[in-house]
């Protein structure tokens, strides 16, 4: 024991003195929260990673209570001696698990000053992002995000021991492994031993889970840190957390109803929640024609609506030309949206440009019927058909896209979530799972002119879809499945391919030969060759599952020490540049770029 401590062994958390310790003598230790001098009694909040407790320090009972009080500071580190009494009368706080109690202090020791804190650590005050970011051991203090990294504990020790009992074996894959720039781009770690040569930090485990499989380990499973070096949004970082799985000898549904079980494990042992199952499943057709995105969110209707059979050949050019070009037209429905002032109507037009669109055709049912811009373009039967296919009723919005499929889809159903949130729809403390199933395989890349595999160029197609991968290869469905939870896509996985001729036509169709191929990836080529059994797998992201189950905004805070949007750590001002030794050592010249 050092010096500093002495004799003195902590007996509880301060978070865990409740009334069934009255009467005893504890040891306590933390950080000073707050002090209140109440002219007589002295109280001091003690903080730790499991709570608050409130400390009395009463002059009466003790001449030196002043003294020891002015002795502290927020945030200084102490240790105290005392005995848990019962709060009087009145004072009782039941919003606290300590707020039936008090300690009264004995002894006291300061165990660390402390300088005054850029800002309060309480879940109360708000603090800039860059602030939090550059103070970060300060900001992990703050009660609620503790709680938040503790509840990700939670998760991750909920997942090893249920996949323990599903017989899964958690097996480390490779961290410095070969670059294989498909999808986004790739971190590079160069090579000393082998100037002029570069290792690459994971993407994701795939072709190592993969290999397991060939290697006859049935049922893998690792928490992993994997690396993409893309642009950043609020729920995205360079370096990032999945929870990755792969099995043998399944199929789509075998792979589904585990993985379930372990999303209902997590909700039930994290936060107390109930999931039913089995959740429900969609085809990825069914999603985008009734949301228009392959992740709706479930909460809340608001579905979209074609109308092109309809508006075909109507007065309204923008409609009718849509329809001639091979494009749709469709409308979703805002009950009650009437109220919605013109300048808030602009701004949902100018929201769905961002996804594409030239604009947004908008109706307010009022008691004289249709008020629009373009109510005069449409005949009496034309209003009365689409309001009933729209279930118009008085004081109803309807929101009309006219383009493309894909324009239509998406900037309808990027509309429809962001109307969503704006509106309340989408309750924080409700939860809809869906599986979006048979995902097209491959989609057209136009500026590549070249197919591209929708999840990863290892996903098995439909059996019923072989064929087409020789007459007609973009209508070829994929057997892969994401799991969707409230808009976010938390999960997605497939059955690979494990024949070494389908992975090689594969290959051809996405424009990379066999030279290629075997440069790329001949070791799994070589191991589909050797016995691979049919296998399948899905890997979640345990940041952003963490995100949703503890109703943060931002994946930053459920992360200990994230990056910001420009992938900077703005605590230890990585990345930094490096001494030209080490540069010369590496073989590596850097080029200074005009800013």
């Amino acid at each position: 024991m050092n010096d500093i401590f002495g004799d003195w062994k902590r007996s509880h958390y301060c978070g865990m003195v409740t009334a069934a310790q009255i009467g005893q003598e504890v040891c306590l230790t933390g950080w000073v929260q707050r002090r209140r001098d109440h002219g007589g009694l002295i109280f001091i909040d003690l903080r730790d990673r499991e709570g608050i407790v409130q400390l009395a320090l009463d002059p009466d009972r003790d001449p030196e209570a002043h003294t020891k009080a002015d002795r502290v500071r927020n945030e200084y580190v102490v240790a105290i001696k005392g005995i848990v009494s019962p709060r009087p009368a009145g004072t009782v706080n039941p919003k606290m698990k300590t707020g039936e109690v008090e300690v009264e202090v004995r002894e006291m020791r300061i165990l660390n000053t402390a300088k005054t804190p850029p800002f309060m650590l309480d879940e109360f005050t708000e603090v800039a992002e860059n602030i939090r970011l550059k103070y970060r051991y300060l900001d992990l203090r703050r009660p609620a995000i503790q709680q938040n990294l503790m509840l990700r504990y939670q998760v991750t020790r909920t997942v090893r021991r249920y996949l323990d009992a599903e017989g899964f074996l958690d097996i480390e894959t490779p961290v410095l492994t070969k670059s294989t720039p498909e999808g986004a781009r790739d971190y590079l770690v160069p090579s000393r031993v082998n100037p002029g040569t570069f290792y690459a930090l994971p993407q994701s485990p795939q072709l190592f889970k993969q290999l397991l499989m060939v290697s006859g380990f049935d049922r893998y499973f690792q928490i992993v840190k994997c690396f993409r070096d893309e642009d950043l949004r609020a729920d995205r970082q360079p370096e990032f957390t999945q929870i990755d799985c792969e099995m043998s000898f399944v199929g789509r549904d075998d792979v589904i109803a585990v993985m379930e079980g372990m999303i209902a494990a997590i909700f039930k042992e994290t936060i107390g929640v109930a999931v039913p199952l089995p959740m429900p499943r969609m085809t990825y057709a069914e999603a985008l024609d009734r949301f228009g995105v392959d992740n709706p969110d479930l909460r809340f209707d608001l579905e979209l609506v074609g109308l092109s059979d309809l508006v075909e050949g109507c007065g309204f050019k923008v409609f009718a030309d849509a329809v001639a070009g091979g494009g749709q037209v469709k409308a979703i429905n805002v009950k009650g949206g009437a109220s919605l002032s013109r300048k808030e109507l602009d701004d949902l037009t100018e929201f769905v440009k961002i996804y594409g669109a030239k604009g947004m055709a908008w109706v307010k049912m009022t008691e004289e019927g249709w008020q629009s811009p373009i109510a005069k373009f449409f005949s009496a039967d034309e209003l009365a058909a689409i309001n009933q296919r729209l279930g118009a009723e008085l004081g109803d919005l309807l929101l009309f896209g006219a383009d493309s499929y894909k324009v239509v889809n998406e900037s309808l159903g990027r509309l429809r979530g962001h109307l969503g949130h704006k509106l309340g729809l989408a309750k924080k403390d409700e939860y809809r799972f869906v599986w979006v199933t048979d995902f097209p395989l491959l989609e057209w890349d136009a500026e590549a002119r070249r197919h591209v595999a929708v999840h990863h160029p290892f996903t098995a197609p439909m059996d019923e879809d072989l064929a087409l991968l020789d007459s007609d290869p973009g209508k070829a469905r994929a057997k892969a499945y994401d799991l969707v939870l409230n808009g976010s896509e938390i999960g997605g996985g497939s059955i690979r391919i494990h024949d070494q001729a389908i992975q090689s036509r594969m290959f051809d169709l996405m424009g990379i030969g066999e030279e290629e191929a075997r440069m790329k990836f001949g070791f799994l080529l070589d191991a589909l060759e050797f016995g691979a059994p049919p296998h399948g797998g899905i890997a979640f992201g345990l940041d952003r599952l963490t995100m949703i189950l503890t109703g943060s905004d931002s994946i930053r805070d459920v992360i200990a020490f994230p990056k910001t949007q420009k992938a900077t750590c703005l605590m230890s001002e990585a990345p930094g540049e490096v001494d030209e030794k080490q540069l010369r050592e590496l073989a590596i010249r850097t080029v200074t770029r005009a800013k």
